[in-house]
């Protein structure tokens, strides 16, 4: 049967989690999580189904794409489905055409998994690789230490300080309280945490939400950030072993994130926490 595109529904959305879920694994390529949909859910339901496309064959969910801008599309693949040619090529061609409702024209940027196919398309059909990007992972089959730093998990009641210090470590953050409530009452966030590490006077001083997808597979960091009054101090570190130690209670089977290349402190910090930097990843480009 032929592959078929559309745009998700606010009603599919709990199927597009599940695909995602169930596609993550530590022998599968690094590719996009359920925490991703997770942390776009802030901006609403309807905004998140809007901005995610599926390709199914015979009813089915083989690839997805998240519209994280208008100009950047992030794909994440069935792993059995990697080396499709008939779906690389249907991916690719969608992409590729403005009128066909995934990018726009000109300048545009996709993410894929290593070894899919799509990205051998698109290369040769005159796409470019973009700038570095550094994955990093820490594997939780052995026990990680409970932090120093003293961590809270945040809920509705002091939502306001994960908020606080989100846009305190993020220059041009568009978080609000009302943004976080609705992240927190999205399908992926039932898999969630929200970790807010304190200074000795107890003081929010970084933060984190990490994002399960289910025991025995891959657990993700986003995003996090420290209050921009309080670095230098190594929070940042200590809340990233946070994370991977809620992310281990939570029984997932290692905690992963990514930065790009340029951001030498971030790589540091995660390499501080006991996160092995991987090799580069990159997104294809096409210029305008």
């Amino acid at each position: 049967m032929a592959i078929e595109m559309g745009t998700a529904t606010v009603g599919g959305l709990g199927d597009v989690v599940g695909a995602l879920r169930e596609w993550q694994g530590d022998a599968t390529p690094h590719q996009l999580h359920p925490g991703d949909v997770g942390w776009y859910w802030r901006f609403g339901a309807e905004r998140t189904a809007a901005a995610i496309r599926t390709w199914t064959r015979d009813g089915r969910i083989v690839a997805l794409g998240l519209l994280d801008e208008v100009d950047l599309v992030r794909i994440a693949f069935d792993p059995a489905e990697l080396e499709d040619v008939e779906l690389a090529e249907r991916v690719a061609a969608d992409v590729a055409d403005p009128e066909r409702g995934v990018l726009i024209e000109g300048k545009v940027f996709v993410e894929a998994p290593p070894g899919a196919l799509v990205k051998d398309v698109l290369f040769k059909a005159g796409w470019q690789l973009d700038e570095p990007w550094v994955p990093l992972r820490r594997d939780l089959s052995v026990p990680v230490p409970v932090p120093e730093l003293r961590v809270d998990v945040i809920g509705s009641e002091e939502a306001h300080e994960r908020v606080t210090v989100q846009r305190e470590s993020f220059e041009g953050s568009t978080f609000t309280n009302e943004r976080w409530f609705t992240m927190a009452d999205g399908i992926p966030y039932a898999d969630a945490r929200c970790l807010v590490g304190r200074n000795q006077l107890g003081e929010s001083v970084a933060a984190v939400t990490v994002w399960s997808a289910g025991a025995g597979k891959p657990g993700y960091l986003e995003p996090m950030g420290v209050h921009r009054m309080h670095r230098g101090r190594g929070y940042g570190e200590a809340i990233t072993v946070a994370a991977a130690y809620h992310l281990q209670q939570m029984g997932a089977s290692t905690a992963y994130t990514y930065t790009p290349a340029f951001n030498v402190g971030a790589v540091a910090t995660y390499e501080a926490a006991g996160f092995v930097r991987g090799e580069d990843l990159r997104d294809l480009r096409r210029d305008a």
